[in-house]
């Protein structure tokens, strides 16, 4: 039997708060989300200013990272590069770049998304809360 890492809402909200200050730092009103293992909402918030359809596709692009266990960039560009097929693999709904899985010891953890700017924005606010997570 193995031991598994699990994230726990602290430290969700470190994660959220670290990604909160990213997007306040930039003026970009954003959703971001975070999930366990299983995809399942540990956090979601939508800031002030956010269109509700970002709430959804941030959630989404957190499980989507940790149901496939990569960044969705890695999906959005096998898509743009023809393999569209891509497209129908159940539950992963949201493969556009956003969402970051997260890892620690080897174990897959967790995810993070981000929605609401462009790509790389949305994905530079999952990577400041992916960082707010102590490494052990």
């Amino acid at each position: 039997m193995r031991t598994q890492m699990k994230l726990e809402l602290a430290d969700a909200q470190a994660m959220f708060d670290a990604a909160k200050n990213e997007a306040d730092a930039n003026a970009w009103a954003v959703s971001i989300a975070v999930v366990d293992e299983g995809g399942h909402p540990l956090l979601l918030s939508r800031l002030d200013g956010c269109a509700s359809l970002y709430a959804e596709v941030a959630l989404q692009k957190a499980r989507s990272a940790v149901l496939a266990g990569k960044p969705t960039r890695a999906m959005e560009e096998s898509i743009n590069e023809g393999r569209a097929a891509f497209l129908s693999v159940p539950s992963l709904s949201a493969t556009m770049t956003g969402g970051l899985p997260i890892e620690r010891s080897s174990q897959l953890i967790g995810g993070i998304g981000a929605s609401g700017v462009k790509p790389d924005q949305d994905e530079q606010i999952a990577q400041a809360g992916l960082e707010a997570l102590p490494r052990t």
